[in-house]
């Protein structure tokens, strides 16, 4: 197996022959005896799923345990952030990210942990990502004579919304000195594959992704009079047939572009036509190019129908969220596999298409003009997984991320989770006994220089 697209040649190949290969193994010796109570901690979050930046019991919880670990600890960043660091010497900055909200979405697993918060359930995985990234926080604070370096561990509130992140930069996270701006950010989320496996994706990873709210104005009346009305409904159902043309007919073939009507809002009885309809959509994009002219038919679109109904007034559209392309840093992440493929073995991980989901992480290494790796890690029963894969069924039998029916397995899930954390982090951190600080400059200055590659190839 081997990876496309890698770029630069620097960052911690620099001191290479003088990294400890041990380490990871000597700092991930500790858990087994800490598994008991990372599965209490999981089962308890997922018993009590919080919406975005309403993450206060989960923030609380993960302070606390930060506090215990040793690392400065500060809380209510963008209101529910919450971010630890540990200093241990000189070396480059990693930051490691989690997110903690939950979804609006009823439960329907039967598990004796489900949500007990009616309407409400980690039906992403989020309950995962805090779990591992405490574990893995745990681990590396108490294996910190096994590497050199600052550690920065972020838990971010509302990713749902795709407002997490940036309100966390907007709030100072490294203009106001709150953690020391990384040189390499790192990231992983839980998926509908097979537990215990790793997938990866170089380059554009996941989609740009944009929610628009759009209102049709028409003239209400009677439902008995239709011809004393402009009907937005008519004007508003016309423009969802319509904008199905977009991709089919507006993007070209090698080009990948997603646009999906969610939700059709419009009158309340039967005999009476009302004065407006609301339409949302998402719009998935890799290229901006393509999401510019996406957004550009859409708003077109949505005009002609207007016009076409003899609206005298335009359609109104609101950006209800808006993520941008998340872009994999190639180096960083062949850095990394070669480690993961050390400590899993290379039959472990697999490459992947660009995902058409989306993701607010990329943001925290495009403030700090720093290089991104963000995995997927398997979450669902291997065997399971495997029948399935091979009858055809995934999409039928094994329930994706958002679905009532999503929990993933707690092992070995979360054993792999913590593991695959801590051994990136331990591959971007300088070794144990860098002193004078040279290694660990070199490792992170060549991966400022890789990120700032990156950022500029994305502009």
């Amino acid at each position: 197996m081997s990876d496309s697209d890698t770029t630069g040649t620097t960052g911690p190949t620099d001191d290479a022959e003088h990294r400890d290969d041990s380490a990871p193994a000597m700092v991930l010796a500790p858990l087994d005896e800490r598994l008991a109570d990372l599965v209490a901690l999981y089962e308890d979050l997922h018993r009590h799923p919080e919406l975005g930046f309403q993450e206060t019991r989960t923030a609380a919880e993960a302070a606390r345990r930060l506090t215990g670990c040793g690392y400065d600890v500060t809380t209510g960043i963008a209101e529910t952030g919450v971010v630890g660091v540990l200093r241990n010497g000189p070396g480059p900055v990693v930051l490691l990210r989690a997110d903690m909200d939950a979804l609006p979405v009823t439960e329907n697993s039967g598990l004796d942990y489900a949500s007990t918060v009616p309407g409400r359930m980690h039906a992403c995985g989020h309950d995962v990502h805090v779990t591992c990234l405490l574990g893995a926080a745990d681990l590396l604070a108490a294996g910190r004579a096994h590497w050199s370096g600052t550690l920065v561990v972020l838990f971010q509130p509302a990713e749902e919304v795709g407002s997490g992140a940036r309100a966390m930069l907007d709030a100072g996270l490294y203009s106001k000195d709150l953690v020391p701006t990384p040189d390499v950010v790192l990231a992983q989320h839980v998926a509908p594959f097979g537990a215990g496996l790793i997938a990866y994706c170089p380059g554009p990873c996941m989609a740009a992704a944009d929610s628009l709210e759009i209102t049709f104005h028409g003239i209400g009346g009677h439902g008995s009079r239709p011809e004393t009305t402009v009907d937005p409904i008519l004007m508003a159902a016309s423009f969802v047939q319509r904008v199905q043309s977009v991709v089919a007919r507006e993007v070209a073939p090698k080009d990948r572009a997603v646009v999906s009507v969610g939700s059709f809002q419009a009158g309340d009885t039967a005999n009476v036509i009302p004065d407006r309809a609301v339409v949302r959509l998402s719009v998935r994009t890799f290229d901006e190019t393509v999401r510019t002219a996406v957004l550009a038919a859409i708003d077109r679109i949505a005009r002609a129908e207007a016009a076409a109904s003899g609206a005298d007034r335009a359609p109104g559209t609101e950006v209800l969220d808006s993520f941008p392309v998340t872009v994999n840093d190639s180096t960083t992440l062949r850095q990394v596999n070669e480690q993961f493929t050390q400590l899993f073995g290379e039959q472990r991980l697999f490459a992947y298409e660009p995902a058409t989901g989306s993701e607010d992480a990329g943001l925290l290494a495009t403030a700090a003009g720093a290089p991104l790796y963000y995995w997927w890690l398997g979450g669902w029963g291997l065997e399971e997984f495997r029948t399935a894969l091979a009858a055809g069924r995934l999409a039928q039998d094994i329930p994706s991320n958002h679905s009532p029916h999503f929990v993933p397995v707690v092992r070995p899930t979360l054993t792999m989770g913590v593991e695959a954390l801590t051994a990136a982090a331990l591959n971007q951190l300088a070794p144990a006994g860098t002193e004078d600080g040279t290694e660990a400059t070199d490792a992170a200055g060549g991966r400022e220089a890789t990120g700032q590659a990156g950022q500029a190839g994305r502009r």
